[in-house]
């Protein structure tokens, strides 16, 4: 059964959709609020920690996904070209660094104007997007941080998005 199919005889605010699709993957998350929720998501490299926060002010359901980053301070130039770059090869979202926090953060926003609602599918795809990138782009910036590599040196690593089936 699709995720969707559980909710179509209700509409539900998009954060319920989350932690429906949260239990779904049995992920722990903890919901902060009515409109903002947030989750830990085991990855090949590391767990990611995601956040949904929904604005009825600007009808925008935001996701954030984070991991903690202490590169060398003389690597930080080496590291926003490098972002740079990797935000060109980015259809949907972007990557940006967090020095205060140490974080690197992926974020992206679903536009919902005009009263439109979101599914399960739509918000399971984000969630599933973030992690993908932020899996893709990993091994290139520890290798520009900590592998004295160039940025288009650390993105031929990158892992490509596979398209087919073998």
């Amino acid at each position: 059964m699709a995720l969707s199919e559980e909710f179509l005889s209700e509409e539900l605010h998009p954060i319920d959709l989350v932690e429906h699709i949260a239990e779904h993957h049995d992920w722990d998350f903890d919901r902060i609020g009515e409109d903002q929720i947030a989750m830990a998501v085991e990855g090949q490299w590391r767990t990611y920690s995601i956040t949904l926060a929904w604005s009825g002010f600007d009808e925008t359901l935001r996701i954030i996904c984070t991991f903690e980053m202490e590169p060398p301070e003389d690597t930080l130039p080496k590291l926003y070209e490098g972002l740079n770059r990797v935000n060109d090869q980015c259809w949907a979202g972007s990557f940006s660094y967090w020095d205060e926090q140490k974080l690197m953060v992926w974020k992206y926003g679903l536009v919902l104007a005009g009263g439109q609602v979101a599914v399960a599918e739509q918000i399971d795809t984000m969630i599933g997007a973030a992690v993908m990138s932020a899996e893709r782009y990993y091994p290139a910036f520890q290798l520009m941080a900590w592998g004295n590599q160039s940025p288009a040196e650390a993105l031929q690593i990158a892992i490509a998005e596979a398209y087919g089936t073998a």
